[in-house]
């Protein structure tokens, strides 16, 4: 299956479900934990075609049985995707979802049931999902993905066979990224890599939605300001209205904007390892540095508390320019 042989780093991973499958000691619940954008639902779908591939080999399925021509053209009817709604997954999903798996598989042996980013899931749907975790019906298996900076219920984490997940390299994301977008240049790819900090779902993400043109026009305002105050304050408001209007995306810009600050940071202090993200820096000093990063934690707080988007950044702009 060619698509299975591009499968990039994650060793551990790979190794830890390979030995389970040869051993046919697969659990009935895992739960994939790492940085976003690195692979788990690839893996968690990848699982599933080999679990219930009539020529699968080690971690490959066949790529041309029945089975594994439905999952690719997403219509197979025994792999289940739960993914969050409006930011969360919700009680509504998980207590149907319990309904659902009260029932035998449709036609494969096992029913393989992913949820993604577990981590936005509210306390009570992840209580009501517990006891499935526990004792799921018979020929299910339940695969739970989360960030590694989301917070998991611990009651969650001692259902599931943990399996962690880790950061590319530069080139394990580069080669992602080149085969997933043709007309990527190699120079494009390897700043994409380094900005994403080895996550290829990340660098795709830049890329699809032109962010690192906007993050580049961003730190140039950063850097050299507008001599004339009041023009400055237009640039400042314009760009803020700007930013608001990513929406959903704003919080993957705000993370260009600390990479950037950590790697001036860096180069003040003297460490020059680490900086790819710096194309231009500001003469801050270090007190004023760390109240810039401050600034921006205290906006993605008030973000997540539905805050009005554009104020929070004309605020945060205008500390950032400060």
């Amino acid at each position: 299956m060619s698509e299975t042989q591009q499968l990039y780093g994650q060793s551990q991973a790979k190794n830890l479900l390979t030995r389970s499958i040869a051993a046919d000691r697969l659990a009935h619940a895992y739960l994939f934990r790492g940085p976003d954008g690195v692979g788990k639902q690839l893996f968690a779908k990848r699982l599933a075609a080999i679990i219930n591939c009539k020529q699968s080999e080690g971690f490959v399925a066949c790529g041309t049985c029945s089975s594994c021509k439905k999952l690719a053209a997403g219509s197979h009817p025994d792999f289940v995707l739960v993914s969050p709604q409006k930011g969360a997954i919700k009680i509504d999903q998980v207590r149907a979802l319990i309904k659902s798996l009260s029932f035998a598989p449709y036609e494969a042996k096992t029913r393989v049931v992913v949820l993604e980013d577990i981590h936005t899931m509210r306390a009570e749907a992840a209580n009501s999902l517990l006891k499935t975790l526990e004792e799921p019906p018979e020929n299910n298996i339940l695969i739970l993905t989360a960030d590694t900076a989301g917070n998991v219920l611990q009651t969650i984490i001692s259902r599931c066979q943990s399996i962690p997940f880790y950061s590319l390299t530069t080139e394990e994301t580069v080669s992602i990224l080149m085969a997933q977008e043709d007309e990527l240049d190699l120079d494009t790819a390897h700043l994409l890599a380094r900005l994403s900090e080895g996550s290829p779902g990340k660098g795709l993400l830049f890329y699809k939605k032109d962010l690192i043109p906007l993050w580049q026009e961003l730190t140039s305002l950063l850097v050299e300001p507008e001599s004339n105050s009041d023009k400055n304050s237009g640039k400042v408001l314009l760009m803020a209205e700007r930013i608001a209007a990513l929406k959903e995306d704003l919080p993957y810009l705000l993370g260009l904007i600390r990479l950037w600050l950590r790697d001036c940071l860096f180069v003040l202090n003297g460490h020059d390892q680490g900086t790819e993200s710096l194309n231009r820096r500001k003469e801050w000093n270090s007190p004023q540095y760390f109240a810039k990063l401050q600034a921006i934690d205290r906006a993605e707080k008030e973000l997540s508390r539905n805050c009005n988007r554009t104020l929070v950044c004309e605020v945060l702009l205008f500390q950032l320019t400060a």
